[in-house]
């Protein structure tokens, strides 16, 4: 048996911090993935992915927002030290500051699975726009290629059933 790494989460969220990076991935195996994410000034879209997520805040708040199965959008508050399970397939969007830090933990990602990210029309709640990513290397940030492919889009922005346009961050 090789020897056991210990992660300090407190220097990786300075490391965060420092460099202004968005994730850091600590393990990334078939059946564990383990990664910090420093909160994002603008997150609006809901992840959809096959893994069960396990989310623990280091620092800071984080407002959950999810979709129930009948479409509602609900929002859990993290504060800091608290966690929270978030089942497979449930669409969420976590949202907290630049500042906050949380720790992930979810499955590695399967052959032929595929990550959805959501947009829905801050007007009248109409669903906007779908990226999908084959996460198969989570240092690639698939948050950051979903955010700028969509917000490069004044089409994939613009609301099908009232027009609104959602604006850039």
């Amino acid at each position: 048996m090789e020897k056991l790494d210990v992660v300090e989460l407190r220097e990786i969220t300075r490391e965060l911090a420092a460099t202004g990076k968005r994730v850091k991935v600590l393990w990334q195996e078939p059946g564990s993935l383990a990664f910090v994410a420093r909160g994002r000034e603008y997150r609006s879209e809901f992840h959809v992915n096959d893994s069960d997520e396990v989310t623990y805040m280091i620092k800071g708040t984080m407002n959950l927002h999810y979709r129930t199965p009948d479409g509602n959008e609900e929002i859990a508050v993290l504060p800091e030290g608290s966690t929270n399970f978030m089942p497979a397939r449930t669409p969420h969007s976590p949202r907290f500051p630049p500042d906050a830090f949380a720790l992930i933990l979810e499955r590695g990602r399967r052959a032929g699975e595929i990550d959805r990210f959501h947009w829905y029309c801050q007007n009248c709640g109409g669903f906007l726009h779908e990226e999908t990513f084959v996460v198969d290397d989570y240092t690639k940030d698939p948050v950051s290629l979903a955010y700028k492919r969509f917000f490069n889009s004044v089409e994939a922005r613009t609301c099908r059933a009232c027009g609104t346009v959602m604006p850039a961050p």
